[in-house]
């Protein structure tokens, strides 16, 4: 069981100033999407998009990406903190201040934003803060990333109508964070697509049962 004081660390994200110096390297990842064949690093087709989704763990949250039709690729990583290129030990020290992530590519002219949003509000659940289910910290917080105006907006928009569904079925205040996409650090190679190379792997991802549509 947690204390008191380190409860309250690990639900709080670090400041600047004690966030963990990093390094200057960037992670290894594989050059293909284990599942997908498509590339993990850009530079990406010619009009596609990115957009990072905070949802807990991202091994689950992932998969529930690189699923939808649409979508050219995905990866996992950290991102919303300050620590330069943080390893998965220190992003779950809760000193880096990153929420992990999961990048997604995909090609406006047959997904739409509004499309991703309803499997990201509907895959977990955004009242819970600084956690999902049993999985706890800061690194687990809902957070919605955006690339572009219209990405913000549709985030915006669609987090009111959620709002409103949720508190008609008896739930708390949606506590995701919609802010512009900042650095994006790739995580280690073996968290890469991790529930298709373990099928049997943990997946802590659950939604609230409440719809968005």
């Amino acid at each position: 069981m947690f204390g008191l004081e380190a409860l309250a660390h690990k639900l709080t994200v670090t400041d600047r100033s004690d966030a963990l110096p990093g390094r200057d390297q960037p992670m290894h990842v594989p050059a293909e999407h284990f599942v997908k064949k498509t590339p993990l690093q850009p530079p990406f087709p010619e009009g596609m998009e990115q957009v990072f989704l905070g949802l807990g763990c991202f091994w689950g949250a992932e998969r529930l990406f690189w699923e939808i039709p649409g979508v050219y690729t995905t990866a996992v990583g950290y991102s919303g903190g300050f620590t330069p290129n943080p390893t998965y030990q220190e992003v779950c020290s809760g000193q880096t201040g990153h929420g992990e992530v999961v990048l997604v590519v995909f090609d406006p002219a047959t997904l739409s934003c509004d499309r991703l949003l309803l499997a990201f509000w509907e895959g977990h659940d955004p009242t819970q803060g600084m956690r999902q289910g049993n999985d706890l910290g800061t690194q687990y917080r809902s957070g919605i990333y955006y690339s572009n105006d219209i990405q913000r907006d549709a985030a915006e928009a669609s987090r009111t109508v959620y709002q409103r569904a949720l508190t008609a079925a008896g739930h708390g205040q949606i506590s995701t964070e919609i802010e512009p996409a900042g650095p994006f650090y790739y995580a280690e190679e073996y968290h890469q697509q991790y529930l298709a190379k373990n099928p049997g792997g943990y997946c802590g991802l659950g939604g609230t049962g409440v719809s968005c549509g």
